[in-house]
């Protein structure tokens, strides 16, 4: 199937799924609890008029991105640490399997004792959210690499440097790479729930507050706004993939 036609299958599947709830939620399902598609369109507009939209989605997503590359640049450095030595990799495997069996959400009063309700203890618990997924996907990718391919290098003579740096490093890029498409998808979960308990601003706080009004439209709209973005961000992360980080493997295998 070409990607034209899949293109067209996936936005029929999208105007029909919109139909419906259109049709549905019109006729047969009480605004309160589910408003129409048209009636969100409008809520977006309204928010965008007042000046409230952008501004929540720009907190939120200064929020996710920050956390987002910091836990990454965190956790490859350790992730490739533990996969390439197995003293590392006994002295870190406790804390990794445990932490990472810990939801960030758990952790979100805690955070907010230890930094404050500031900007600080939202983006460090997207940071501890991120940093286990892109730490255990990037320390998986250095212990799968065939044993032949490192023999290989160190019989070219290639030292311990040039064998992490030529062949553990472009091997474990698209490990890392999945790894940090995972953890983005987590980063766009916890921003959520740490916005609707102690933040002033973001989807999250829009969402939470929006209950206190009862406008039930404004909240959908701030949840299809949420999704959207995550969509995009990730769409976004596949097309670097298959350019910016196909072009580096080619170039880093040359060598």
């Amino acid at each position: 199937m070409g990607p034209r036609r899949q293109l067209i299958l996936s936005a029929a599947s999208v105007v029909t799924f919109l139909v419906l709830w259109q049709v549905l939620a019109a006729n047969f399902i009480p605004p309160f609890f589910l408003p129409t598609p048209l009636a969100i369109g409008g809520a977006i507009l309204d928010l965008l008029r007042q000046g409230i939209l952008l501004g929540a989605i720009g907190a939120s997503l200064g929020r996710i991105f920050a956390g987002w590359l910091l836990g990454s640049l965190i956790a490859v450095p350790i992730g490739l640490v533990v996969g390439t030595s197995q003293a590392m990799r006994s002295i870190f495997d406790p804390y990794i399997h445990f932490f990472r069996f810990v939801p960030a959400i758990a952790l979100i009063s805690l955070f907010i004792v230890w930094f404050g309700i500031g900007e600080a203890s939202k983006v460090l618990l997207i940071t501890y959210a991120t940093g286990f997924i892109v730490m255990i996907n990037t320390a998986t990718g250095v212990t799968a690499i065939p044993r032949d391919k490192v023999d290989a290098a160190r019989c070219l003579g290639a030292g311990r440097s040039q064998v992490f740096l030529r062949v553990v490093i472009p091997a474990t890029l698209p490990f890392i790479y999945t790894g940090m498409r995972l953890a983005m998808a987590s980063s766009f979960l916890v921003i959520v729930a740490a916005e609707m308990l102690a933040a002033n601003s973001g989807l999250g706080y829009l969402i939470w507050t929006s209950r206190l009004y009862f406008q039930i439209d404004w909240m959908f709209a701030a949840i299809i706004i949420l999704g959207a973005l995550g969509f995009l961000a990730d769409r976004g992360w596949r097309l670097f993939g298959r350019l910016a980080m196909k072009r580096f493997l080619r170039d880093a295998l040359k060598y």
